[in-house]
């Protein structure tokens, strides 16, 4: 029998201001403190325990082990994913639901959008060269919401690109935010939800007749497990997370910007075409940078795992970001190396910046694809397409703010085109 006093057990009645202190360090520090991939913890007044690690992801990725219903808490449903979405659901329910978000995201679809991704680049240039300054992030941010909404039929003004993606980005941030920042978060989730169920409607009322292959007609009419029509607002939460992990992509584009800028010999590589290059690079920014800091489940049954016993109902987080830089699984894990990927196998669980696992059947994140196409396409465009000046900035951030962003967002100067 496994006896639960083996492990380390962090001392304090709780640990919650720790976790917003620390930020992304918070798993990797008490890991490496303790000298374990396996740990006990107080956030929220409640236990948790913290894992990292491959076997770890492997463990937490068994749906017979762990659940996602009542993993996040309320107030991160309240603004990044929304109240009753796909990420909290499990078993027949979350599989169904899974399989429609797949259907959306294929490999023509990845390859449209970044097709579309590159046509609106192209159509900024002009714009950008006779700005004095363009700020990286801003601008795509604008660019991917922009043909988010294409792709996905939704209509929306020119003029109101800029707000819905201040809101979807705002949502985002939210996640680890307090006072102003969380609530600005679920108040843009609030005006983007009453925004998208009112569209849902006019698609239900035929006010509106998108194609239906596209998203927002397949979100329209979606049915949950007994074969009933989602309601209005449920469907608008379901197409706010087609919609908003796009926009989110930006993050990591203005991170592969700044790695772009800090290793001009990794950029002049690039400049040869080479889509496994490519591809290793935007890789290595989602291993190297930080975004999702980790993963919440709930433990479904009790079971034993490496000599602890885990209960029913308990809420395991498993570290993201620590465990993309440990030595035991990367080679000199703090420097920027795209040959981190030269070998390695796609469903290598020390590599999870968007889930582990089979994402037909499990929760890894659908749109992973997306993210990869997406970014190959706007590196490739910044690095072929157009040459620009970076002007002294501020490239750093904070690990305690989770999501994070350098400081500056990256502006360049003096943007021309090749």
């Amino acid at each position: 029998m496994a006896s639960n006093e083996e492990i380390p057990h962090e001392e304090g009645l709780d640990h919650s201001i720790a976790l917003l202190h620390e930020g992304y360090l918070f798993i990797k520090n008490r890991a490496d403190q303790f000298k374990t991939d396996l740990f006990e913890t107080r956030v929220l007044g409640k236990k948790v325990v913290c894992m990292t690690g491959p076997e770890a992801a492997k463990t937490f990725y068994d749906s017979e082990r762990f659940q996602r219903k009542w993993a996040a808490p309320y107030r991160i449903q309240q603004s990044l994913f929304g109240v009753g979405a796909i990420q909290g659901m499990d078993g027949q329910a979350h599989y169904q639901r899974k399989q429609q978000f797949l259907s959306l995201m294929d490999k023509r679809s990845q390859e449209r959008l970044a097709e579309m991704v590159t046509n609106e680049l192209e159509h900024s240039l002009s714009p950008w060269e006779k700005k004095k300054q363009v700020r990286i992030f801003k601008e795509v941010k604008n660019i991917l919401c922009r043909v988010a909404c294409q792709w996905a039929s939704v209509p929306v003004k020119e003029e109101d690109i800029h707000e819905l993606a201040d809101d979807f980005i705002s949502m985002v941030y939210a996640f680890g935010r307090v006072g102003p920042e969380h609530w600005q978060g679920r108040t843009a989730r609030n005006r983007t939800e009453a925004w998208m169920e009112n569209i849902i409607e006019d698609v239900r009322s035929g006010n509106i007749e998108p194609d239906e292959s596209s998203a927002l007609y397949v979100m329209a009419v979606l049915k949950d497990e007994k074969g009933q029509f989602l309601s209005a607002k449920k469907a608008a939460i379901e197409l706010i997370n087609v919609l908003r992990p796009i926009v989110a992509i930006s993050t990591y584009i203005t991170f592969a910007a700044v790695a772009l800028h800090e290793h001009p010999k990794i950029k002049e590589q690039l400049k040869e075409h080479n889509s496994r290059n490519l591809e290793r690079f935007v890789n290595e920014v989602r291993r190297y940078y930080p975004f999702g800091p980790f993963l919440g489940a709930r433990v479904k049954k009790d079971f034993s795992w490496n000599n602890y016993t885990f209960k029913r109902g308990t809420l395991v987080l498993l570290d993201i970001y620590g465990m993309h830089h440990d030595e035991r699984f990367w080679k000199n894990p703090n420097q920027f190396d795209p040959n981190n990927f030269k070998n390695r196998d796609r469903n290598d669980y020390s590599y999870i910046p968007q889930g582990g696992g089979d994402p037909g059947k499990g929760h890894r994140c659908p749109g992973e694809g997306i993210t990869v196409e997406v970014m190959k396409a706007v590196v490739n465009f910044l690095v072929n397409n157009m040459e620009y000046d970076v002007p002294a900035q501020d490239f750093n951030y904070s690990l305690d703010e989770m999501p994070t962003l350098p400081k500056s967002g990256f502006l360049i100067t003096n943007v021309k085109r090749l």
